[in-house]
């Protein structure tokens, strides 16, 4: 264990920090913005503002990346991923919060590329499982961590703001100062949408759905939980999300396992109908039984969460040889355009309905999908045993998208000698 985690021990140790100040970061801000009267439509846009800007670093990061190099890029972003976060603090006003936020997820996407990039290449076939799940739960425990920060000031005061700022910084840190080789640059293929659909139907559905749902609930889960007559304060809201988070590390393995054994699709239809029952739960109960609040925040995590994974892991099943990043990128694309749409709708839905209309919607969207898995199910015979690929539990987020061949003549950063005539 030792020989395989010291080659990544510095990143992970940023990873940690960084998520962590992710996490105070992601839950404050909408309930900051709720206390400051932002309507609830506002507070939805500030969700899409992140995933489109996360979209745009997906497709302009690799270009930073290249300039300059893995760790110069990591402490680049990481210093204005650390600035963004105090202007949130100095200035409230919901337009400038909207392109903050884009920023912040532009910085993200192309953080996300380095870390994962990085961890690719220091781990080998025989670690790669070992090192991904580490990543997975530092993932899940450093972001619960950040959540429950809440709890230590008032969101309307400076100090949170700042802690969070803290924590992306010192991130930057242990890659800063770390004696590892950085990896080789990014490779990166050009997306073909309608192939991806073409070779799985239900993967390219299902990751919608996880961008219109868990980007919802990510963007307007804490301004459901500040308006939930049972849970007080801060400290609730936090430990409502907590839950949600907990629950979705908790599904990972199980819903995973059991897809390695039965067709993916019927797991799929599994985890959207638990979430979609967890979705009308709360809608109902959720402002008439207090300990309903937390029973159907957990089934909402263990059942909405592992989804993204699943579709993934389906899609990987249908890839041809080579074609694994071309998918994940492809994923990644899909799941961005879903968040960015998905608060939006959600916050028309709770405008509407008040705030048990997140749940009603993420309720619709899951069961759209059990809908459409059952219909392919019957339209498409199960993949033979020798197609499938084994279930990964931690996914990658951060894939990129634009061509980085240095032979590329299409690529803006590469000079090119002039051609020669021809003799």
């Amino acid at each position: 264990m030792r020989a395989t985690l010291a080659p990544v021990a510095a990143l992970l140790l940023s990873v940690a920090l960084l998520l962590m100040g992710n996490g105070l970061q992601g839950t404050l801000l909408p309930v900051r913005a709720q206390l400051e009267k932002f309507s609830t439509f506002d507070i939805g846009v500030l969700g899409s503002c992140y995933f489109l800007g996360f979209a745009a670093g997906c497709y302009l990061g690799p270009y930073v990346v290249r300039r300059v190099g893995h760790i110069r890029a990591f402490t680049a972003t990481v210093s204005l991923a650390s600035t963004l976060v105090l202007v949130h603090a100095l200035v409230v006003q919901p337009s400038l919060w909207w392109s903050i936020r884009a920023l912040t997820g532009f910085c993200f996407a192309i953080l996300y590329m380095v870390i994962e990039s990085w961890l690719s290449e220091k781990s080998t076939n025989e670690n790669r499982g070992v090192v991904f799940s580490l990543y997975t739960i530092i993932n899940f425990t450093v972001v619960t961590l950040g959540q429950m920060m809440l709890t230590l000031g008032d969101p309307t005061a400076f100090p949170l703001f700042a802690a969070a700022s803290i924590l992306v910084s010192l991130a930057a840190l242990p890659v800063a100062l770390t004696s590892a080789p950085a990896p080789a640059p990014i490779a990166t293929v050009k997306i073909r949408v309608r192939h991806l659909y073409e070779s799985s139907p239900v993967a390219v559905a299902g990751v919608l759905v996880v961008g219109f749902a868990n980007g919802s609930f990510w963007a307007l889960g804490p301004v459901f939980a500040l308006s939930n007559p049972f849970i007080s304060g801060t400290t609730g809201i936090a430990l409502f999300m907590s839950t949600a988070v907990i629950a979705g590390a908790a599904g990972q393995w199980p819903l995973g396992r059991l897809s390695d054994k039965i067709d993916r699709r019927k797991v799929i239809v599994i985890s959207c109908a638990g979430a979609a029952l967890a979705g009308i739960g709360m809608s109902i109960f959720a402002d008439r039984w207090e300990q309903a609040v937390y029973a159907f925040a957990f089934l909402f995590g263990v059942f909405a969460f592992p989804l993204y994974s699943l579709s993934a892991a389906h899609m990987n099943d249908s890839v041809e040889p080579g074609g694994f990043v071309e998918a994940s990128s492809g994923l990644l694309l899909l799941y961005a355009v879903g968040a960015v749409l998905g608060p939006l709708m959600a916050a028309s839905t709770m405008r509407i309905a008040g705030p048990n209309g997140l749940f009603l919607y993420t309720a619709a969207a899951h069961a759209v999908m059990v809908l459409f898995a059952a219909y392919r199910l019957h339209r498409s015979p199960r993949p033979t045993d020798d197609q499938r690929e084994p279930f990964m539990d931690s996914v990658r987020v951060a894939q990129t998208i634009v061509p980085l061949d240095p032979l590329d003549p299409l690529d803006p950063l590469v000079e090119h000698p002039p051609e020669r005539p021809e003799e």
